[in-house]
């Protein structure tokens, strides 16, 4: 194994992107050339399946399920408060219409406060001086007609001041595909959202988002679609009038679409059929999505298209698609991390083909400082298989021992003991959290395996101490003298606990290597494990346990205490 001096790796710098650049010795030229590799030419190489190798794979949309609902995009609008919400009428946009009520104040030659409703015919009266029509003004418009009007008759010494004091309440029709039809009081300036959630919503199951119209005397005045409104925050601004009605049609066109997370969601279309592109302006996706299985059918027959999210973008759409959004891009690059006694960064961007030699000949460290030979990785799939192994051990131990027939009351009466036992010491070991820690480093030198993506390599420092631990009356690091017996380390921490088995000691190495042998001889760095007895009688089952315990002091370095 080659590990980079400090003389040879300063002022290299490995031409890997990202935070991730780290030393490189002379000898790193090959990882090097691998490690450039631009970022385009990675996204070149997303591994391109075929639809006729994925359906039945992907996209398995159920319709009809009754395990989960259907979500319809939009529905969420009316989780809102639009309904505690309500206009007070003063907009300065707002136009003024009969049964407003008008505040004019008159101070100086003349002095007047009256409260004046607009009449029928848009006017309001003011004494001495006559109707000023004001019906589809706004309030600053309203404010300068009548100081005109005072002016005309008063030119001197009198102030006007005005205000709309409320707006006449209306009544507008609710129909259509919503939950409950009906007439609902407002006022002009709510919102059409404000009176489609009297309507407690448009029906989920027939009503459409896209399609609703705002009418009046049998002509339509505005339209809205909700999809606008929720990704681009378009909504017609519609000043209602008593009488008006909203009408929301039946559910268009609609595909259904299918996420990582299994959840399905219903989205109308805008027509009869939509581009992808136009499906994804209102349908954000996760950063790691790359593929689309397409399910449905065109001329009478069924099609299964997989598409890449490019290709996507030109494809039409079509009434009762099925589209599943899958990750399916194979990164070609990976991602390990390097702990403990070593200089220069932490974690680093490798090839997908790169191995741990190739890493740690880039990789600077002080030889005084570092135990070159004990260098150890931890795994993740390593990590699962050994917590996979462990809970079918406990499972299988749980099966034979508590579903056991007893021939007499005294060996009932044993059983139940165990029973206890067993209980207990598997619900502490279901705890155990192992390590993942792969053997990469024996006498003969550190094996050359491929590094896989979230690897973590130890670089153990240098050590000059022994740690004893499990049963040992006190457990202790006591510095390391060659020649020294691992009985002798023992008996320096107070010797073996009354629950100590002396003939189960394991000697576990700062590479993660496990040595079962009294005898073998102790290095710097190790640690001394004693194990526990088990407790019974049950030569069977005593052995049971003590593989688990030993197959636990092995993954996880813990002696479980019995």
């Amino acid at each position: 194994m080659k590990f980079c001096q400090n003389s040879v790796v300063l002022g290299l710098v490995l031409a890997v992107c990202s935070i991730n650049a780290f030393a490189v010795g002379e000898s790193a030229g090959d990882l090097s050339s691998q490690m450039a590799v631009k970022s385009q030419e990675v996204d070149a190489l997303i591994l391109n399946k075929q639809a006729n190798n994925q359906v039945g794979t992907y996209g398995n949309i159920d319709l009809n399920s009754k395990t989960g609902q259907i979500v319809v995009y939009g529905q969420q609008i009316f989780d809102g408060g639009f309904s505690g919400v309500r206009s007070d009428g003063i907009n300065p946009l707002y136009k003024i219409s009969s049964g407003d009520q008008v505040i004019l104040r008159m101070w100086g030659a003349v002095e007047a406060d009256r409260v004046l409703p607009v009449d029928s015919q848009g006017n309001v009266f003011i004494p001495t001086i006559g109707p000023v029509f004001v019906a589809g003004l706004t309030q600053s418009q309203m404010d300068a007609t009548l100081r005109s009007a005072v002016k005309n008759i008063y030119p001197e010494n009198v102030d006007v001041y005005t205000q709309l004091q409320g707006v006449q309440p209306v009544a507008v029709f609710v129909t259509g595909f919503v939950e409950k039809p009906g007439r609902y009081a407002g006022t002009p300036n709510d919102s059409l959202l404000y009176f489609l959630n009297q309507a407690e919503g448009i029906n989920k199951s027939t009503g459409s988002y896209r399609v609703i119209e705002v009418r009046r005397n049998g002509k339509v005045i505005a339209e809205a679609d909700l999809y606008e409104f929720l990704t681009q925050a378009k909504l017609p601004n519609v000043q209602f009038q008593d009488g008006d009605t909203i009408f929301v049609a039946s559910r268009g066109a609609t595909v259904f679409a299918q996420t990582l997370n299994s959840s399905v969601m219903a989205y109308e279309l805008a027509g009869e059929e939509e581009s992808g592109s136009d499906f994804l302006h209102y349908s954000p996706l996760s950063a790691n999505i790359s593929h689309v299985l397409i399910k449905g059918s065109r001329d009478s027959k069924p099609i299964a298209e997989y598409l890449s999210l490019q290709a996507f973008n030109d494809f039409e759409l079509l009434k009762d698609d099925q589209l599943s959004f899958v990750a399916d891009e194979k990164s070609m690059q990976i991602m390990v991390q390097v702990e403990g006694a070593f200089l220069g960064k932490s974690h680093f961007i490798l090839p997908k083909n790169a191995s741990l030699q190739e890493l740690l000949a880039n990789i600077s460290v002080d030889k005084q400082l570092t135990d070159t030979s004990s260098v150890s990785l931890r795994r993740k799939s390593i990590q699962e298989q050994q917590r996979a192994s462990l809970l079918a051990s406990l499972q299988r131990l749980e099966n034979t021992y508590l579903t056991a027939s007893s021939s007499t009351s005294e060996e009932a009466a044993i059983r139940v003991q165990e029973a206890k036992l067993i209980q207990d010491f598997v619900a502490r070991a279901s705890k155990i959290e192992p390590n993942g820690r792969l053997v990469v480093a024996t006498e003969g030198g550190v094996s050359d395996v491929r590094l896989q993506d979230g690897d973590v390599i130890t670089l153990p420092p240098m050590a000059d101490s022994i740690l004893t631990s499990g049963q040992v009356l006190v457990p202790r690091s006591i510095v390391y003298q060659e020649g020294v017996s691992i009985q002798d380390y023992i008996a320096t921490s107070g010797g073996f606990t009354e629950q100590a088995d002396p003939e189960k000691i394991v000697i576990i190495r700062q590479s993660g290597e496990v040595i079962a042998d009294a005898n073998a001889v102790v290095k710097p760095g190790d640690e001394i494990l004693v194990l526990p007895e088990v407790p019974t009688k049950n030569i069977q089952l005593a052995q049971s346990i003590s593989q688990i315990v030993y197959q636990i002091a092995i993954a996880a370095k813990v002696a479980l205490n019995l």
